[in-house]
């Protein structure tokens, strides 16, 4: 990535190639800050399906090999693509350098040997359907055979993370797709600087062969008319806002899927443990403010609603200690964020001549607010604002769980056996210790699904 000028260049990655051009211009999401990249030729972008895919049979532990490697040359002191897309993304984006540094160093934790055959072991059992036809007989005695098959993928990444980029194509080399990235506008650079490195290590690798990383601005009919076909792709694999996504929907049919990642909304539930002491207190506010400010609350795991079981008295005290630990620095989190945006400055404003039912921590300056009512709030809670609702018992809620709600962090820890089945049940996918939503195990499901299970064609050979 380059500037020319004003605006920023950002090459295309096709098939293996590097591309660079400035015959299309855009904007950026947040900012508006103008890029160009090079012309999109559609045709370049896959493989027909009268041809394998470059990677199709290629065994899996090679590419767990090409993908360990890459890893080792994922760091940004020695990485000039990392480090130029960093300049880059700062443009663009909203985060401060140093919450970006921390999040390029994510990956490495997951892209280990041993997290990445895990995480196959976990979802498929057997690695060995990726490879070839898995032999097996029912109890009738009926042999089949059954495959994993290679899918034809294309990608709406996340914008909100550099990270998403990097987990991204590791998912998609595991199952050995032919994969197209769609590049978001909040960062269209980490993917290709992902696959420069890749090439700088084997150019000609297949795994490298099956990816194409490029942009167009969402919602581009003359482009999704295109590719979003069955005859050319099997699945969308769709990260993004509720507007994206109902873009992405309409283009499901037979032989095409869609696979959301829905925009979620987080919670957290606090039990009347908290108050057994002040310290105690103190430290469910820092557990509770460290989950609602993930990437400055920019991020589906950022809890937004806290369900705090107590009494008003009790729970003013909580809100107190909690606006304290809005405005710190953390490895994700910056003191002073973005400011609320108008819609919660308005709301908040009409709900400060509503106390006592109502009551408001902080104000409008980026270091966070806190708002207090007798139930969940109409407006959305972003830019480290944090809705508390009071509740009789840990129980109830659940009935502020929707299946929109992602993760709900769970204090004291014990109780979470307590919740966890009225919470599945109003659609809940994540159940976490309170201070842990970023942590997360590895090879366990994300949005209710396995997604490499979701990501395959499942083919049986069957001789019944």
């Amino acid at each position: 990535m380059t500037t020319t000028a004003t605006k920023i260049r950002v090459p295309h990655f096709v098939r293996g190639t590097l591309v660079w051009g400035e015959d299309s211009e855009y904007l950026s999401r947040d900012f508006g800050v103008p890029f160009v990249t090079p012309r999109l030729e559609l045709g370049e972008l896959f493989v027909p399906r009268t041809q394998p895919g470059p990677a199709f049979d290629v065994p899996v532990s090679e590419i767990i090999d090409f993908l360990v490697e890459t890893a080792q040359h994922l760091t940004l002191e020695t990485n000039e693509y990392l480090q130029e897309s960093l300049e880059m993304t700062l443009q663009v984006s909203a985060l401060p350098r140093r919450i970006i540094e921390n999040t390029f160093a994510r990956p490495g934790q997951f892209l280990t040997r041993q997290a990445l055959e895990y995480r196959l072991e976990r979802t498929f059992g057997d690695s060995e359907v990726l490879d070839g036809w898995v032999e097996r007989t029912d109890p009738n005695g009926k042999v089949s055979r059954v495959r994993a098959f290679p899918p034809r993928l294309v990608h709406m990444l996340a914008g909100n993370s550099p990270s998403a980029a990097m987990t991204s194509i590791a998912d998609a080399a595991l199952v050995k797709a032919v994969n197209v990235f769609k590049m978001p506008s909040a960062d269209p650079f980490t993917t290709v600087a992902v696959l420069r490195t890749m090439s700088d290590i084997e150019p000609d690798h297949p795994v490298l062969r099956s990816m194409s990383a490029v942009y167009w601005r969402g919602g581009d009919a003359k482009v999704e008319n295109v590719l979003y076909r069955s005859q050319y792709f099997d699945k969308l694999v769709a990260w993004g806002g509720g507007a994206a996504i109902e873009n992405a929907a309409k283009y499901a049919g037979p032989g095409f899927q869609l696979i959301s990642f829905d925009p979620k909304v987080s919670m957290s539930v606090v039990g009347r443990e908290a108050f057994e002491s002040e310290e105690t207190l103190r430290d469910v506010a820092e557990l509770a403010a460290a989950d609602a400010t993930i990437f400055n609350q920019d991020a589906c795991l950022a809890a937004r609603h806290i369900c705090v079981e107590g009494d008003v008295d009790q729970v003013d005290r909580f809100c107190a200690l909690l606006h304290e630990r809005l405005g710190v620095d953390r490895p994700f989190t910056s003191a002073v964020g973005p400011r609320p945006s108008s819609e919660i400055r308005e709301a908040v404003d009409g709900m400060r001549f509503l106390e006592p039912e109502y009551r408001i921590w902080g104000g409008y300056d980026g270091r966070g607010l806190v708002v207090r009512s007798p139930e969940m709030v109409d407006f959305h809670p972003t830019n480290k604002t944090v809705n508390v609702i009071p509740v009789a018992a840990m129980c109830d809620a659940a009935s502020y769980a929707t299946v929109a709600t992602q993760t709900v962090g769970v204090y004291p820890t014990e109780r979470k056996a307590e919740v966890r089945d009225l919470l599945a049940t109003a659609g809940v996918q994540r159940v976490v210790k309170l201070g842990s939503a970023m942590t997360g195990s590895m090879g366990s499901p994300h949005d209710g699904m396995y997604p490499l299970h979701r990501f395959v064609n499942w083919v049986v050979d069957d001789d019944a």
